[in-house]
This record gives C-alpha cells, structure tokens and sequence, in this order.
C-alpha cells in the first residue's frame, strides 16, 4: 500500500464510493446511527466527499456506536475526555484492529522506510499496561511497532530517566534512530534535558502529535519548535502529526518540508463552516471534518471534529492531495453546540 501517491480527483473518485458503501453498512448495523441518519434525512446517492453524512466527534462519548456483535468487539479503546465529560469509546474487532494496523505502517513508511530503527519513546511504559488502554497508551503501544530496541524517557512513576536515554545514544551512535512522543512531552522531556545536557540528536526521526495547546503557553508554535531542536540537539527530521482515537490508524501526516499535513490515500479531510456546515474553499478557516475507509467496526467513517482547521492548497504540496493546518479548537460553547443538534435528533428518532 502506497499512501501519498493519488491526485486529489483520483483519490476522491475512489474515496467516494467506499465511503457510501461504509455508511449503508453502518446504517444496516448500527441502531443508534441509523436513528440519526434518519431523523435528519440523509439518503443516498453522494456524489462528493462533502455530501456523506458524518458524526460529531463527541457522539463517541454519549452513545455505544458499533456495527458489530457485542461478542465479537476486540478491543475498545477510549480517548482522555473533554474536561469534565465521558471519554469516547471505540470499538474494534479483529479484521479493523488489523486493517488500522497496517495502514498505520503504510502512512508512516513514508518517512521511516521499511526497516525498523531503534526506538526512543518520550513516556513512560505504565502506559502501555492499564487494563482500560488510553488514546495515549494505544499511541504509544502502536507506535511500537516501528521501532526495536525500544526505551522509555521515563520511569514507570513518570519521572524523567537520563540515565536510560544517554544509554540509547550511546548504544546507537552513528545509526538512524526513531524517537516518539506527544508533542508537549517531547518538549519537556526531551528538547530541555538534551539542551541542558549536550545530547546530540542528530541521528534521529522524530514522530510527534497531540496538539499545540500546552505549546501556546509558552510561545512554541510548529515552526520554534522545529528551529530549536535542530538549533540546540542537531534534529531536523522532524513530522507532526494529526490524529484521534475515533479513527485510530488514520493519521495525517506532515510532509519533508513542513509546509503542512497530507492526507493519505485511504482517508481525507473536508473543511466546513462552523454555521452553514458547508464546505469551505481552500484558504478560509473552518471546521476538520475526517473521513477514512478504516472505520468497519464502528461509524467512525466521517467523523466532524471540534479542531479548526484550514486547506492551504491542493496537489501543490510535496505529495499530492490536500495541503492542511489545524489551527485550534473550536470554543467549547460552539462546539457543544454542535454535538447536542445531533443528540438531539438522535433522542428523537429513538
């Protein structure tokens, strides 16, 4: 599977069909989407990715949306919640937790290549044992995946581990290494201790998401970021990443050159208007709305997330297809907004 090759009007021609194809097999098997697909009238035919029908991401919280048997869910994974709300909840069996899994390894070839590197992980491995697996352990244990050799940043109290990343270092000097971490943790727990201490990073690839909020506190933006870790450590392979539990394995990943996201060939973002809920024109900020072929399990196909977003240009970038940048989250207001329309036309189509 090659992932960043489509032109966009190629990709969407293929994307299109599949997609409706996902939404009359969620409708068949999902009650409570089908209840909502009905009380706001959706029906085929969809001639664009714009005219699927999708579904707030915080439905994921407040209801049990799956197409499959109870008895033949794999795994259900579960994001970290909006403050003071239930986490979403997805639901995986095997054959979606496999397709996830290689398309997951598809995306990131592009970067990596085929073989596996020796893996530095900005966390702790407490994560990766919780009987209920997080949005973070779930990255973290599927990210593993990538590397061998691997070695935690942390201690399993969470407490930076100097000893262990010198040792990485040391044992892999002059080989290409990967590093990954959530975007905040790699700030704190690798950027400041290899600056403090004289690390030399410049063997690795670094992988990174999760958001720029906590970055914004401190004046870090993708850019500053990018500038002081090649600046201060030697790294320059450096790729963001956009992603969420509601889709796991889907991710959209920033190109060579750092001029934005790309969307991979089995999935692709709509921008719409956070009033009129149409789609917007590259260059006008609005709403991410993500789609993917992945979701078999559960309606996660088109999902309209709570991320502000914008398209800087299509099969103009270093890969093809659309070009973006999320640029914050939607207000809480608003966004709860959103979600209770939905709601609501659930509840009264029960």
């Amino acid at each position: 599977m090659t992932v960043f090759t489509l032109p966009q009007a190629v990709k969407e021609a293929r994307l299109v069909p599949q997609l409706a194809e996902l939404t009359e097999r969620h409708r068949a098997a999902c009650p409570p989407y089908r209840r909502v697909l009905a009380a706001l009238g959706h029906a085929p035919p969809y001639d664009s990715l714009a005219a699927l029908p999708w579904l707030p991401v915080r439905l994921f919280a407040t209801h049990e949306l799956r197409s499959v048997p109870e008895e033949a869910v794999f795994r259900v994974l579960t994001s970290s919640g909006t403050t003071g709300g239930p986490p979403s909840r997805v639901f995986l069996d095997r054959a979606a937790a496999a397709a996830q899994a290689r398309a997951l390894a598809a995306t990131l070839r592009a970067v990596l290549g085929e073989r596996r590197m020796p893996m530095l992980l900005i966390d702790s491995r407490a994560v990766t044992r919780a009987a209920a697996l997080s949005a973070r352990g779930a990255g973290v244990l599927g990210m593993m995946n990538f590397g061998r050799d691997h070695t935690f940043a942390l201690d399993d109290d969470g407490a930076p581990d100097l000893d262990a990343v010198r040792g990485f270092l040391s044992r892999h000097a002059g080989t290409p290494y990967l590093i990954f971490g959530f975007t905040f943790m790699t700030w704190r727990y690798l950027y400041r201790p290899a600056r403090e201490h004289g690390l030399d990073l410049s063997g690795g690839v670094l992988i990174h998401s999760g958001g720029w909020k906590k970055m914004a506190a401190e004046a870090v933006d993708n850019a500053v970021y990018r500038e002081r870790f090649a600046a201060d450590t030697g790294l320059t392979r450096v790729h963001d990443f956009y992603g969420m539990v509601e889709q796991i394995g889907t991710i959209f990943l920033e190109g060579p050159d750092a001029s934005g996201l790309y969307c991979p060939g089995f999935a692709d973002v709509v921008i719409r208007d956070p009033v009129t809920w149409q789609e917007v024109p590259p260059g006008t900020p609005g709403l991410i709305e993500v789609v993917s072929t992945l979701p078999t399990s559960y309606p996660g196909h088109a999902v309209l997330t709570e991320d502000m977003g914008v398209v800087h240009g299509v099969d103009d970038g270093v890969w093809p297809g659309k070009r973006f940048s999320v640029l914050g989250r939607l207000p809480r207001a608003e966004a709860r907004g959103c979600s209770d329309t939905f709601r609501a036309a659930g509840e009264e189509a029960a």
